[in-house]
């Protein structure tokens, strides 16, 4: 049903949400369904393997049925850590990253990354739409492990930077709405409001 070679999935659900308040955001509701569920159903058919990033809550995130995976450090390192249990867990040589907030994920995200990092033989495939980067949708080689490691424990948080230091490309998407994060409060109640899908 998907491209071949096989891709193992990690959903970033370990973030603290600080910006909604504590809660955790893989967990609130659009819809009636959690949002790491409307990740999970966004791209169950892209993928051969899905693994989940928490650090709270891991009984109702184990409830999906999916392998769920601890940062190895316990103080929220940011989801290059969560990244980075996804990386050492996955059965795969091609992982997906993917925030646990963003529901409405393109139905051909694995397959356009997949190809252009194949294409390019690139180490890292990002995902773009109009002119916003969005660092944390990424596509990426599970050998990458050991480097990230390495940079974490050297200190680096941000995304972006580690990608920086790969051959990284970025692949174009239509559609600006299918990256639409929820970070604020506000964000679920208007998604919410437009919920008549």
């Amino acid at each position: 049903m998907h491209s071949s070679p096989p891709v193992s999935a990690i959903i970033l659900a370990g973030g603290a949400g600080r910006r909604m308040g504590g809660q955790d955001k893989g967990l609130l509701l659009l819809n009636g369904r959690t949002l790491v569920m409307h990740v999970i159903q966004r791209i169950a058919a892209q993928v051969d393997e899905i693994l989940i990033s928490a650090n709270r809550n891991l009984s109702d995130y184990q409830a999906f049925g999916y392998p769920v995976l601890r940062d190895a450090s316990a103080d929220f390192q940011g989801p290059l850590a969560g990244l980075l249990s996804g990386l050492r867990a996955a059965r795969h040589e091609w992982v997906l990253s993917v925030p646990c907030d963003t529901p409405r994920l393109p139905e051909n995200l694995v397959a356009e990354l997949l190809a252009a990092l194949l294409a390019e033989r690139a180490d890292i495939a990002v995902a773009q739409a109009g002119d916003r980067v969005h660092y944390a949708v990424m596509l990426c080689r599970r050998e990458l492990a050991a480097d990230l490691q390495a940079s974490l424990g050297a200190g680096m948080r941000s995304v972006h930077a580690w990608q920086a230091q790969h051959h990284t490309l970025t692949v174009p998407f239509n559609d600006a709405m299918a990256f639409a994060n929820l970070n604020q409060p506000d964000d679920l109640n208007r998604l919410n409001a437009g919920a008549a899908e």
